[in-house]
């Protein structure tokens, strides 16, 4: 769908400045690219699947791997390919099941933009084919557990971690901090959005007691997680981690505008929203809020909004030029519906 005008980060053409750093920085007498494909997706960044041959060292051998690098346009408020390497790290380190970090590289000496290298995972993170899928019945409870479960051990990172020193500790409640940040989003866009600053305002007039802070995905649905035979494999994309409330990720997955499709299936379009939490509930030490969520799922709406407006603007400043990032920008007006219409179940509730 995207159409594209600009030149890609990395030339695989000429590998020879990549081959000799990875060689390096991984301790091996050579790294040879056998060849180089760039992957489907990635809104935000660029993806190389490199096919590798390794002499020497640890990791002798044929290797799968992928480059991942800054897209032309970046996202600016979108953390940059080192500290998602680091985020990757810390969830590794927690037993979240992500792309196994093996390299970064901090500066533009090698390819031109900074990047790192991860394992290739195995399956497909293609939203409308999982939720679509006709063996769905058989795996899909599994699979929310094991979500679930995932979710529940990077949430078990907290701002103790020194290797993550450079996410802000948000110093007001949590949801006002994502509050904030979503104003900051706004603040960019070439016309105003008087429905969503509505929401926002709800949002803030309505924020719950904190149950954080904790790392959290900030990304975190169907769309963004690998999946191969009806078994989780990865969970991808670490661009927006940040310290904030347990309960967002979980409101986010939920969300109805990341069931595509599914409605009655509240876990991400896949298994009832019950097979999530009983995942996360085995492995946390503590309950989930449940009365909280309706909350976050509205501000998962938003959240989504907002991140579409900017994904739209890349295309209309002229940063990038892409019809999928055109078409992106134009589902906020769904979005905003969809906060206005959670915030009227939630008011509903409380009329005597």
């Amino acid at each position: 769908m995207a159409h594209t005008t600009h030149p890609r980060t990395f030339d695989p053409q000429r590998p020879a400045a990549l081959e000799a750093w990875l060689a390096g920085a991984i301790g091996a007498r050579q790294a040879r690219v056998e060849d180089a494909s760039l992957l489907p997706g990635g809104a935000i960044g660029e993806n190389w699947r490199l096919r590798l041959a390794i002499a020497g060292g640890s990791r002798d051998g044929a290797r799968d791997w992928v480059l991942r690098t800054d897209a032309v346009s970046r996202m600016a408020l979108s953390h940059d390919r080192v500290h998602e390497y680091r985020c990757i790290e810390a969830a590794h380190k927690a037993g979240v099941p992500v792309p196994e970090p093996i390299a970064c590289q901090p500066d533009t000496t090698v390819i031109g933009a900074p990047f790192m290298i991860v394992g290739h995972v195995a399956g497909t993170a293609q939203a409308r084919k999982l939720v679509r899928d006709p063996k769905l019945p058989e795996f899909g409870a599994r699979l929310a557990r094991d979500l679930g479960a995932a979710l529940a051990r990077l949430h078990s990172v907290t701002p103790a971690s020194k290797r993550l020193g450079f996410l802000p500790v948000p110093t007001q409640p949590l949801a006002r901090a994502r509050i904030a940040e979503l104003r900051k989003r706004l603040d960019r866009m070439s016309e105003p959005r008087p429905a969503l600053e509505y929401a926002l305002r709800w949002l803030d007039r309505n924020n719950p007691t904190d149950a954080g802070p904790v790392l959290v995905h900030g990304d975190f649905r169907t769309g963004n997680y690998m999946v191969d035979g009806g078994r989780l494999t990865a969970i991808l994309d670490w661009e927006f981690t940040h310290w904030g409330d347990r309960h967002e990720d979980i409101g986010y997955f939920c969300a109805r505008c990341w069931r595509f499709g599914n409605d009655s299936l509240e876990a991400g379009g896949i298994a009832p929203r019950e097979a999530l939490l009983a995942g996360y509930e085995t492995v946390a030490p503590g309950k989930i809020y449940r009365a909280a969520l309706p909350y976050w799922e509205i501000m998962a709406a938003a959240t989504w909004a907002a991140t579409a407006l900017m994904q739209g603007e890349r295309h209309l400043t002229g940063g990038e030029r892409s019809l999928e990032l055109l078409l992106t920008g134009m589902m906020a007006p769904e979005m905003e519906y969809e906060c206005l219409t959670g915030i009227e179940a939630i008011e509903r509730r409380r009329e005597p």
